[in-house]
């Protein structure tokens, strides 16, 4: 890789001169056919992508059925998709396949962001942008913990090059999930004061998008809320502070922010869908923000940089006062080796919870 390049072509650079080979590996009938697909039963994994040498992954599509060609119910929690960089035993991605592409609670919807994207039909399939850089080996892998068996179609684009030269990080991303989150009962209070009262001095027990050591910069994630409450009073869910502590800073961290909405930049708890390259709200939930939710933001263009570590927490609520289903999954780019990830819970305890008929 020249030095100097830049990693990503983009249309102010299409007139550089750029080295290495553009390469593909996709799940194409090798036998000239229209079979143009891998077929991976239950409880089984299969290899997607095994590149050695050094070079960049710049794109990778795919979509996927199961038998029959009809979706399984949640299937999207019960797909794992896991990336390996230049041998390393420890994945540095480990996400539920549907969260990696951008969005929670087992759905999918058409949304357009710059890294990553739900497209028809109906968000069917899932592209992703990010440039996964490795010096020596790249290695995909898919999980079908699915009742049946499951039907996958791909491609992984990647740049061939000679050597990786130049201080290139390695991507990772991490999916997490609380439920509930550990909030406090609303008995004996005032709606007022269980949603906006009491003081958070510490972010203890905010929940945790990201906790990573090393050197490098988080580049954004995903948020997906299940609001929980039974009850009709109003019922905003989003009412915490982002608090990212950077190098074992303590309270107040350098990034200190005012509310959920605010950090997904956005305001006055919205509802409304809408996807933009950096920050989205791709499932607004239903009245009284019942039901679930669906955020994004990226630091494409601000990335947060650390030396050390990095822990990107939210609140659940104002002071931590909500018990409800939180998710996420945290992108971001460091030097090897890498903390340990949270545990992969049990498919079991990745699925949604259903909706339900609150009864006020």
């Amino acid at each position: 890789m020249t030095k100097g390049l830049p990693l990503v072509s983009s249309l102010e650079t299409l007139a550089w001169r750029r080295p290495g080979k553009r390469l593909r590996i996709s799940s194409y009938d090798s036998k000239g056919g229209n079979d143009d697909r891998i077929y991976i039963k239950p409880g089984e994994s299969a290899v997607i992508a095994d590149i050695a040498g050094a070079g960049c992954i710049n794109h990778i599509w795919c979509t996927f059925m199961n038998e029959g060609f009809t979706p399984e119910k949640n299937s999207l929690r019960k797909v794992v998709l896991r990336m390996f960089w230049d041998g390393e035993g420890m994945p540095s991605v480990e996400a539920p396949i549907g969260d990696f592409f951008g969005m929670g609670h087992a759905q999918c919807r058409n949304f357009v962001s710059a890294p990553l994207q739900m497209s028809p039909q109906d968000g069917k399939a899932f592209n992703c942008w990010f440039p996964m850089p490795f010096s020596s080996n790249a290695r995909l892998s898919i999980t079908n913990e699915c009742d049946t068996l499951l039907i996958f179609y791909y491609y992984v684009d990647y740049e061939g090059w000679s050597d990786l030269s130049g201080d290139l990080l390695r991507f990772h991303a991490q999916w997490h999930r609380e439920c509930p989150t550990d909030g406090i009962p609303d008995e004996g209070m005032l709606n007022r004061e269980w949603c906006f009262e009491g003081a958070n001095t510490t972010g203890d027990g905010n929940y945790v998008i990201l906790e990573a050591k090393g050197a490098g910069h988080y580049v954004g994630c995903n948020i997906n809320i299940h609001n929980l409450r039974k009850s009709a009073k109003w019922d905003w869910p989003g009412e915490g502070d982002d608090m990212i502590f950077i190098d074992g800073e303590p309270w107040p961290p350098s990034l200190h922010g005012t509310g959920t909405e605010d950090y997904v930049n956005m305001g006055w708890c919205p509802q409304q869908e809408y996807s933009a390259p950096y920050h989205g709200l791709i499932l607004g939930g239903r009245d009284n923000w019942k039901g679930k939710i669906s955020y994004y933001r990226y630091h494409i263009q601000d990335p947060v940089m650390f030396e050390k570590s990095i822990r990107v927490t939210i609140e659940h609520g104002h002071a931590n006062h909500r018990s409800d289903d939180w998710s996420s999954t945290a992108y971001w780019y460091q030097t090897e080796p890498h903390a340990p990830f949270f545990r992969l819970l049990p498919v079991k305890e990745r699925l949604p919870i259903e909706e339900e008929t609150l009864l006020w």
